[in-house]
């Protein structure tokens, strides 16, 4: 078998494998040493960080969501039906009863007129609810990318910058990419949180919606469209970090620093965004790192983006708690059935044994401060019986104790 030339050493190798022969081949002497399999090297690494931080922005505010775009889709159609119908069946409510109490005159007359006109709106309203949450999704990703992702001064422009200058240290490049890994799994969780919370909100539009049509109660709406656009919204809770990039810029080892603050706040966004399961799988992800690792920096900052929930507890004094999943729930239902007319009894503040054991470990300190002083500001009292200076016996000034009438006696018979 003839010798094969060594320029044409690489000719029967096809794919990527040619590129890597071809790149370390020593045909050319005057190639620097590198460019093949360590230049490759450090090329995939680089990449790996790029698409990590794609996938990150991706997953944290995507261009896409689970929510139904259309009005005619399988999934928000049957929503769509009972809302219409619903809101149809309340107003014929609303005109039987107005028609049986004419005798009252023009407040009936107004009252029929205003749930005629709420609810043609609140039609209309829920066959534009898909549509504008699409919109709006659409503006808050693309404001996420600008924010986030548009020049050197932003979380992510600044790490592909300093991954671009100091990704040449082995070093660098296994500290950004570290980094990059836990931000993806804090993303990964936001975003299995997020997009079914906007799925439910979406589909739930019509029954909130449909209670307009009993007179105009807006509370309901409110507080509907309040949850929607707080759980939408909570990517930006990384703002917060964006002062302090430009104190750090060029530094990777402070830009996984700021990376960790980022993850600590995304898990706070889910604990506080999501009123109903949030805080639960925030809590279960706590669960998980504090049984997997025993670094003291990762369990700081998963309790300072899940703590302890427990009731809300109505107390004078002491830090304040946030709503358990199961009050919140309660609280929204209440309000939505109070816009339908139905009155629901307020769940009553308490405490739950943990938050008792708690509250109690929190104030033992300050009790025994109270004991103390209550100690000592009694007055001292002798242990023996008390003398008087001059050696006498000392009269007694307590006043004679007045004799108990005695009772009447019953006269014999």
């Amino acid at each position: 078998m003839p010798d094969t030339p060594l320029d044409d050493a690489c000719g029967r190798i096809t794919g990527e494998a040619k590129k890597y022969c071809e790149g370390s081949s020593p045909a050319d002497p005057g190639a620097p040493f590198g460019d093949g399999l360590t230049g490759g090297a450090a090329d995939q690494v680089k990449e790996l960080a790029h698409e990590l931080t794609r996938t990150i922005k991706g997953l944290l505010a995507p261009t896409e969501m689970w929510a139904p775009a259309k009005t005619d889709s399988a999934l928000y159609a049957p929503f769509l039906w009972l809302g219409q119908h619903m809101a149809i069946a309340i107003f014929v409510c609303v005109v039987v009863v107005c028609g049986l109490t004419a005798w009252q005159g023009s407040p009936r007359m107004r009252q029929m007129g205003a749930s005629t006109g709420w609810t043609l709106a609140a039609v209309a309203g829920m066959a534009s609810v898909p549509g504008i949450v699409v919109l709006l999704n659409g503006a808050i990703s693309s404001a996420f990318t600008a924010a986030f992702d548009s020049n050197e001064s932003t979380l992510f422009g600044a790490i592909e910058a300093d991954l671009e200058t100091e990704a040449g240290t082995p070093l660098a490049a296994l500290i950004i990419i570290s980094a990059l890994v836990v931000s993806l799994a804090f993303a990964a969780l936001v975003f299995m949180t997020r997009q079914p919370a906007i799925l439910v909100f979406v589909c739930i539009a019509p029954l909130v919606l449909a209670s307009l049509a009993r007179g105009g109660d807006m509370d309901a709406v409110k507080r509907w469209a309040q949850r929607l656009i707080g759980i939408m919204l909570a990517p930006f809770a990384l703002l917060l970090v964006s002062p302090f990039i430009g104190l750090v810029k060029g530094t990777v080892v402070m830009d996984t620093v700021l990376l960790v603050a980022a993850d600590a706040l995304m898990l706070r966004m889910i604990f506080h965004g999501i009123p109903y399961f949030g805080p639960r799988v925030a809590r279960a992800a706590r669960a998980v790192v504090e049984s997997a690792t025993p670094s003291p920096m990762a369990r700081a900052v998963m309790r300072a983006g899940a703590p302890d929930v427990y009731e809300r507890e109505d107390v004078p004094r002491g830090p304040r708690t946030v709503d358990t999943p199961g009050r919140s729930m309660i609280q929204d239902r209440g309000v939505l059935l109070a816009a339908y007319g139905v009155r629901q009894q307020a769940r009553p503040g308490r405490l739950t044994a943990d938050s008792a054991a708690d509250q109690v470990r929190r104030g033992a300190a300050r009790a025994e401060q109270l004991r103390q002083a209550r100690r000592d500001s009694r007055p001292v009292r002798p242990a023996g019986p008390a003398t008087p200076q001059d050696g006498g016996t000392q009269p007694s000034t307590a006043l004679p104790r007045p004799a108990r009438p005695a009772a009447p006696r019953r006269p014999q018979p």
